[in-house]
């Protein structure tokens, strides 16, 4: 029976970032793959749907005729699209598998990479079978890490054919553009889907909204500026709807929406996309052979070290990525799979903090976020003051004539001034975000952050200005400019409630 240091179940971001963290610390490593390299970070999930949204806005901006110059006859030809898409999964993928290939087991005496196709199954806490084209066999190793990730959440009731009812694992199997689509979940995955088909304007796209707002966890502001934003790029948003039943009828779709305010309304489709979010993938792994710890929603328990929760206390099992019910981020699960191997060879130097975990939305235009927002400081009756800056008043926008877009800072309301979160929109935002991340971990306060002088013109400038605004010293005042400079303050009623 072949014998490992570290057996990996799931290539995915988690999985290979565990596998390469092994390596450094010499270690003999397996990797047990059923389905793509990569897993669904690479061909069903980021970086396939990414670099749609990249041709999107690419043909978008092609088709634009608001700076004085046009192009005529601008095509898109869907299968062209997927191709290219296609293409840049690939070379994730064997850049993958040659990093793979260069650690085979024999060319290195202290460490090696063995992949092995197939499902894994726990037998016990150390052996594992391998299930692969009607063969099996069986591996032991000294740790184990569960990297399986997850997928789409299926709707009850509804039959997901990969047709004409589809999920996001099914976007790159589609072969033309659907005349009609309507989104299931306006949620993230919902509403950048939105955005790449409305950007191609070869669909007519509707978005059902369960609440009042699309991207309900971020602030009221921030989910208005990306509905309009969906809206006048022709997306229909159908708000407090849900979804009753999809009837096929001769081709087509029969979707029956049911509103809050008691009215129904059918519409015909041509394809519905369900975006309802994801569920681990936890499906025959024998847990219950190593007595595994679930939890209400089906993700793994684990303690602050990824150390699988069990009822043996075994404490070799490891888990990382989106099974253990974290933010279902491609960063967070990098992040995971690095510390799981640190931890198991007892080289943690510091805790796992999500806290200030930048996000990106691939909305039109990008969204980003890091730190706290207005709606979580509220609820734990935190006092702010928050400053609202419009891409309007910022140099290098306007020099891009990219003027859609915003920063939104969000500090403490006290003598520190140290910053809470931002969120920022449009051209760049995924870029300097990080920067407002390292200011929150090194928790910087305002007159810190504005001894750094800022290049002109740029972007970051905005965020300069945004801050000079909660110092009430900014260079473009809230009086000239109420539309495009806002201010608040907020704090809870009763201030001995926090401390209570």
């Amino acid at each position: 029976m072949e014998k490992y240091d570290l057996i990996i179940i799931g290539s995915g971001p988690a999985g290979f970032a565990a596998a390469m963290r092994a390596i450094d610390m010499k270690k003999h490593v397996c990797i047990i793959e059923k389905g793509s390299i990569g897993g669904a970070g690479i061909m069903n999930g980021a970086l396939t749907s990414k670099t749609l949204w990249h041709l999107s806005e690419d043909y978008n901006i092609a088709t634009r005729t608001d700076r004085g110059y046009s192009a005529s006859n601008v095509t898109v030809n869907f299968e062209q699209v997927i191709r290219a898409v296609r293409s840049a999964a690939k070379t994730k993928i064997y850049q993958i598998k040659s990093q793979i290939e260069t650690f085979a087991p024999g060319r290195f005496p202290d460490k090696s990479i063995t992949l092995k196709h197939g499902h894994a199954r726990f037998l016990d806490n150390t052996t594992i079978e391998v299930t692969h084209a009607g063969k099996s066999e069986k591996i032991k190793g000294e740790n184990i890490l569960i990297a399986t990730g997850s997928r789409p959440r299926p709707y009850p009731g509804l039959d997901i054919d990969g047709e004409q009812i589809i999920t996001s694992d099914h976007i790159m199997r589609l072969r033309k553009f659907p005349e009609r689509l309507i989104i299931v979940g306006s949620g993230i995955i919902g509403t950048e889907y939105a955005t790449i088909f409305s950007n191609f304007k070869q669909t007519e796209v509707h978005l059902l909204d369960r609440q009042h707002r699309v991207i309900p966890f971020e602030d009221d502001d921030v989910s208005d500026f990306v509905s309009k934003n969906l809206e006048q790029n022709g997306v229909i948003i159908h708000h407090t709807a849900n979804l009753r039943d999809i009837r096929r009828d001769d081709g087509h779709l029969e979707v029956i929406l049911d509103f809050k305010d008691g009215h129904s309304q059918v519409l015909e489709m041509d394809m519905a996309l369900i975006a309802i979010g994801r569920i681990p993938n936890t499906d025959d792994l024998g847990l219950e052979n190593i007595g595994a710890e679930i939890d209400s929603r089906g993700y793994l328990k684990v303690d602050e070290y990824l150390r699988v929760k069990n009822k043996h206390g075994y404490t070799n099992i490891f888990a990382a990525g989106d099974i253990t019910g974290e933010a279902q981020l491609y960063s967070v699960a990098e992040m995971q799979g690095r510390f799981a191997v640190r931890a198991m060879y007892n080289r943690v130097s510091y805790p796992l903090n999500f806290h200030n975990m930048p996000t990106l939305m691939f909305f039109k235009p990008e969204v980003a976020a890091v730190g706290f927002n207005e709606k979580q400081l509220q609820e734990m009756g935190i006092p702010y003051k928050m400053a609202f800056y419009s891409n309007e008043l910022i140099n290098r926008a306007i020099a891009m004539r990219n003027t859609n877009g915003f920063i939104k800072i969000l500090a403490s309301d006290d003598e520190e001034e140290r910053i809470f979160g931002m969120r920022a929109a449009g051209p760049q935002a995924s870029a300097f975000i990080v920067s407002i991340a390292h200011i929150i971990n090194q928790k910087n306060s305002i007159d810190q952050v504005l001894r750094t002088i800022h290049p002109h013109p740029s972007l970051t400038e905005g965020i300069q200005d945004c801050l000079r605004v909660l110092k009430h010293k900014s260079v473009f005042k809230p009086e000239v400019f109420p539309n495009y400079i806002r201010t608040k303050t907020w704090k809870p009623q009763n201030l001995r409630d926090i401390h209570d």
